[in-house]
């Protein structure tokens, strides 16, 4: 008799001798007070500071959102009863998609119920609709750009990150009657580094491609309206299809594209993962639209947000830790081992109450393990300057390696 078992004990043990098996901590955010929460510890709770959520702006805190998406909750009730097609297609998700396109210069936008669902079926229905294409991707690019290109089963053609002279030789080397699309980020979260969108914008229309830019980690956060690096830098014409998230600085759930009518009238009525899903909850798209609105107009968020990862950065800097001085709002701190990475992030939690989660393979390359930090508005100098001592103190403790 076959010992199912065994295979999911063999996969666990093996992920555990490599030092990546995950405990979740259990959190309770606390409205009012972020960044702190409360972490339960079997049938007790403590107050933690948390320095790792996609909540980059505290959106989810914010009352014009909680107060929009109670207003819905009154108004329509919970769930939206059915997929677009079927019933689920309701005011505020008509409302939320033009305020997306709106956003990004675009005609018009369709929304999916996460980023990675939005990836993942527009990347591979754009591969149904285009008979022979090729996706030029970058090497880095997010683990829903991937498995969308591998669903549409298209050719795919991996250039090397940020690298212009080896897209271009890429391109170059693609017949040039054959459908083209370049898929790439603008912020790229491991890193924050930002890809060079204009050259690669050039380096497309040279070559007859279309551009597809995931700015998952740039909405609400950059340009003057919180459009993304694209619009911070004049460039939201040079971009064919845009791919966003509401879970990140919009701090809600749910992905969206934005593109020219034609393009996403498409891929609504093609794609597998938008047909068959059931569309998102009224209050939660409710809440999106008054976060989408607050932050066209407001610009105190971004402020602050900025103004305390710069410090955050000057701080680690000048303890000698290896922080990733970086352009965007992230902060890595680069550990290079999973057990020490584990053994810092456990440490900080247990000594300190600050939550980081430490960042193992797949999600970095094998000896690029790391913290990933993201201060928010609400982590002021006091916060900065605790987590700073805390890690300097665990890293001589630790024996981690030192900035170069």
């Amino acid at each position: 008799m076959i010992d199912y078992r065994k295979f999911f004990s063999d996969a666990l043990a093996k992920i555990k001798s490599e030092g990546r098996y995950r405990v979740f901590a259990e959190l309770s955010r606390e409205r009012g007070a972020y960044p702190k929460a409360r972490l339960h510890e079997g049938s007790t709770t403590r107050e933690v500071t948390v320095w790792c959520s996609n909540d980059y702006l505290a959106m989810a805190q914010h009352p014009i959102v909680i107060s929009a998406m109670k207003e819905a909750l009154d108004t329509v009730g919970a769930g939206s009863g059915g997929t677009r097609n079927i019933s689920g297609t309701t005011h505020y998700h008509v409302v939320l998609e033009r305020e997306l396109a709106d956003l990004h210069g675009k005609e018009a936008a369709l929304l999916f119920n996460s980023g990675y669902m939005a990836n993942e079926a527009a990347l591979s229905t754009l591969a149904r609709i285009m008979p022979g294409l090729v996706i030029l991707s970058d090497q880095l690019n997010h683990a829903s750009m991937i498995e969308g290109i591998r669903h549409g089963r298209c050719e795919k053609v991996i250039f090397a990150h940020n690298d212009l002279g080896d897209l271009e030789a890429k391109l170059r080397a693609i017949p040039s009657a054959c459908p083209k699309v370049v898929a790439f980020e603008s912020v790229y979260s491991m890193d924050g580094d930002i890809a060079p969108i204009q050259e690669i914008c050039a380096l497309a229309r040279r070559f007859g491609a279309l551009t597809y830019l995931d700015e998952v980690h740039a909405v609400g956060m950059y340009g003057p309206r919180g459009g993304g690096i694209a619009e911070r830098d004049g460039l939201l014409r040079e971009i064919d299809i845009f791919e966003g998230t509401l879970a990140k600085a919009f701090g809600l759930i749910g992905g969206y594209i934005a593109s020219d009518r034609l393009i996403v009238d498409a891929i609504r009525s093609m794609a597998s993962g938008f047909i068959f899903t059931t569309s998102l909850a009224p209050a939660i798209a409710a809440g999106a639209i008054a976060s989408v609105q607050h932050l066209k107009v407001s610009h105190e968020e971004r402020r602050l947000q900025q103004r305390h990862a710069s410090l955050l950065k000057q701080e680690l800097a000048r303890r000698g830790l290896p922080v990733v001085l970086g352009p965007t709002h992230i902060v890595p701190v680069v550990i290079g081992d999973p057990v020490r990475c584990k053994a810092l992030t456990d440490a900080l939690l247990d000594e300190f109450s600050i939550y980081v989660q430490p960042i193992n393979y797949p999600t970095v390359p094998r000896g690029a393990e790391r913290i990933r930090l993201t201060p928010g508005p609400f982590h002021g100098p006091d916060e900065i300057a605790r987590l700073a001592d805390a890690l300097e103190n665990l890293w001589f403790r630790l024996s981690l390696p030192r900035a170069a």
